[in-house]
């Protein structure tokens, strides 16, 4: 996360385990004053996500083939064979009579074919790709992540990390509550962060991130810090880093139009590559960051030594991404060795160059309910307990 109009602090990933590393930053750098002030991707945006052929074992060599989706129940299978015109089948596996069926069937054209291929009434995991007299192929429609977000090259995402929020408890295999040596919020108005089912926990298949006020309270790890306020906060510390691929995330925040409240769905590096004390030229992404002051933008904020120049619009942060409190918003970065691009409903927010020595490392995956600093200061009038609710997070290489 980052600054508002001063240095917010986020212990981040040191001081998750009391190491005394605490780093001084804050989630991304919110607008200030001069900034003028969905839900799950639909069927058909889904459906284009699918992609992509591969080979059927036996080490044979990948075709230059790839799907592209007309809508949620249909798909047109494009690819290349190595005869000249032979037949090409594509068959889908029938659930209600346990079979494999034919859906459509081709003749190639100079080792080219194009197949319209409707999956209704079949299970659209898997389709095979048979050309006559070659290998067959299988085509994955889907995997742990469920369904196979496209690269710009045509190929297929395969998925590293997923959490669906299933059941009733955190799943620490995964996930490392905050509880040392953090805070958000000011000096007046400040929070701690617990390992609390007040503060953490899982119900209704989500994640529940909630920022709550109580009796006053000593701060774990910071020594003098009484606050009444307390908040949570998830990361996948020592669990899970990946470096480059994509993250994404479907939330929802608490409906505010006034000052107080600020989430976080953002990406550290891991601190057994990196020397984290360096911040913020050891870099941060911050994937979306959301205050309730500006209650229709979704703020993305990218950290290195570029610091220093504050926030740059379309360089290192973007003030036009739309997405409205109250509801789930789908948020993604597709991160490569040249470029970070950040999405918010599927819609691209920031393009921006990803060739910084602070994005060459494996970075973890964080998930934070804060309170608000200036401006985005917490008053009497913000609503609060408030939840950030996270149906998932997925993880592709």
């Amino acid at each position: 996360m980052a600054r508002t109009t001063r240095h917010v602090r986020w212990g981040l990933a040191a001081a998750l385990v009391g190491l005394g590393l605490l780093a001084p930053s804050a989630f991304g750098s919110a607008p200030v004053e001069q900034v003028p002030g969905a839900s799950a991707i639909d069927d058909d945006t889904e459906a284009a996500n699918l992609a992509a052929i591969g080979a059927d074992g036996g080490g044979h060599a990948r075709s230059a083939a790839r799907i592209v989706a007309k809508s949620a129940h249909e798909v047109v299978v494009r690819g290349r064979t190595r005869q000249a015109r032979p037949i090409v089948k594509i068959r889908g596996y029938q659930e209600k009579r346990n079979r494999w069926v034919t859906l459509a069937k081709v003749r190639a054209k100079k080792h080219t074919y194009q197949a319209r291929v409707v999956t209704d009434g079949v299970a659209t995991t898997t389709l095979r790709v048979k050309a006559a007299k070659e290998p067959r192929q299988v085509v994955a429609l889907s995997d742990a992540c469920g369904v196979r977000p496209t690269k710009a090259d045509g190929t297929l995402w395969a998925c590293t990390f997923s959490d669906e929020f299933e059941g009733t408890t955190l799943d620490r295999t995964k996930w490392l509550p905050q509880t040392t040596g953090f805070t958000t919020g000011d000096d007046t108005n400040f929070a701690c962060y617990k390992d609390d089912p007040r503060n953490v926990a899982v119900s209704g298949g989500a994640l529940r991130l909630s920022l709550t006020q109580g009796a006053a309270e000593p701060c774990p790890g910071l020594r003098g810090k009484v606050t009444s306020f307390s908040s949570g906060s998830v990361s996948t510390y020592r669990l899970f880093s990946q470096k480059y691929g994509r993250f994404e995330a479907r939330t929802r925040n608490t409906a505010a139009s006034v000052s107080g409240l600020h989430e976080a769905f953002w990406l550290w590096p891991d601190d057994r590559y990196v020397d984290v004390t360096k911040w913020p030229a050891s870099g941060e992404i911050d994937v979306v960051e959301t205050y309730s002051q500006y209650p229709t933008l979704a703020i993305p904020f990218l950290h290195t030594s570029w610091d220093a120049f504050g926030p740059l619009p379309g360089i290192n942060t973007a003030w036009t991404c739309a997405a409205q409190r109250g509801v789930f918003n789908t948020y993604a970065v597709e991160w490569t060795p040249a470029k970070i691009e950040i999405f918010v409903n599927g819609r691209l927010c920031l393009r921006a160059n990803g060739r910084d020595q602070a994005f060459q490392a494996p970075y973890i995956v964080a998930l934070t309910q804060g309170i608000g600093a200036a401006p985005n200061r917490f008053t009497d009038r913000t609503p609060i307990p408030a939840t950030y609710e996270v149906d998932y997070i997925r993880v592709w290489s």
